[in-house]
């Protein structure tokens, strides 16, 4: 009853982008590019054995406009446009996703990274779903402020084997003692110019992390200069920066939360993972010609059913 329970969410976008661009062109027998497919697979079956999780669930982004461009309408407006070739591989990957019966989200209006942090903090509920622990599968930093006593994020540094797990510590010692929620103070004042948010000009990540050390968070910042003695605070340089582009740091802050309270359904023995059809599911992948995987998935399954022997074995030695 006390044992702790295991949820993966996976930042699906995110995994889909970095396996593209990570890994050399991969075609079928029929000349379909497939890379990205793969490389997805390759972090789901790796994430399977290393974890080997109660429940899954596998967010996207929606393909219309957020509710941040309405409010920034630059926002993400420098990011190139992803090849087409990439795009034609997300149904494949929600394909296979439904063959192994993992529950997809997505929602209008919002990004996965909204709908990940909607599911991670109804899954930290202790009322609603004691004793779980959720993992992020991301290649985003953006999900390190996602991070709690309850979740953490299993993050692809570089190419799709290049993986680190990131707690509390770690995200601490990372940023050199920023909390994770502090992160989102921390890219209001810097920006971050892949998402086109602006941040405070001029103000880099030393600086940055600097000021909130300092007073812990952009509001408690602004309200120090507000009622202090400035000058004996911040030099008159950073100072008159900070005052400037006071509205578009708080837009910036807007811009880089993860909200937690989009309406989304969520059933979590919707998520229950094991339950999928494995005959299907290996010809599917044998359909891709995946065999590698295959092999991957075959072995993922013997030494899950060697597993389930031990325990029942266990078992029978109470009796």
């Amino acid at each position: 009853m006390n044992e702790k329970k295991r949820l993966i969410i996976i930042d699906s976008n995110s995994i889909i982008h970095r396996a593209f661009h990570a890994l050399p062109t991969l075609t079928t027998k029929k000349g379909e590019l497939v890379n990205a497919i793969y490389g997805f697979l390759l972090v789901f079956l790796r994430v399977i054995k290393e974890f080997q999780p109660d429940y899954i669930a596998a967010c996207f982004d929606f393909p219309a406009p957020t509710f941040r461009h309405k409010k920034f309408k630059e926002y993400k407006a420098k990011r190139p446009p992803a090849p087409k070739d990439l795009y034609q591989q997300i149904p494949k990957v929600k394909e296979f996703l439904e063959t192994f019966n993992v529950p997809i989200f997505e929602k209008e209006g919002f990004e996965a990274d909204d709908i990940i942090a909607t599911l991670s903090k109804l899954a930290s509920k202790k009322q609603i779903f004691p004793k779980i622990e959720t993992i992020i599968i991301s290649g985003d930093l953006d999900t390190l402020q996602l991070v709690d006593s309850y979740t953490k994020v299993y993050l692809l540094r570089r190419g799709v084997k290049d993986i680190i797990l990131y707690d509390q510590k770690g995200v601490e010692e990372k940023y050199e003692g920023l909390t994770p929620a502090q992160l989102i103070d921390l890219t209001a004042l810097k920006g971050d110019p892949s998402d086109n948010i602006p941040g405070v000009a001029g103000i880099g990540q030393k600086t940055a992390i600097k000021l909130i050390k300092e007073f812990g968070s952009l509001e408690n910042l602004y309200l120090t200069l507000s009622q202090s003695d400035k000058t004996l605070i911040i030099n008159q340089r950073l100072l008159t920066k900070l005052e400037e582009c006071k509205e578009q740091t708080f837009l910036s802050k807007m811009l880089a939360t993860a909200k937690k309270d989009v309406p989304i359904e969520f059933n979590l023995e919707k998520c229950f993972w094991k339950e999928y059809d494995k005959k299907k599911a290996i010809k599917l992948l044998k359909d891709f010609d995946f065999q590698s995987l295959v092999k991957r998935l075959e072995e993922l399954e013997k030494k899950t059913d060697d597993e389930k022997n031990e325990t029942i074995k266990e078992n029978l030695k109470l009796w």
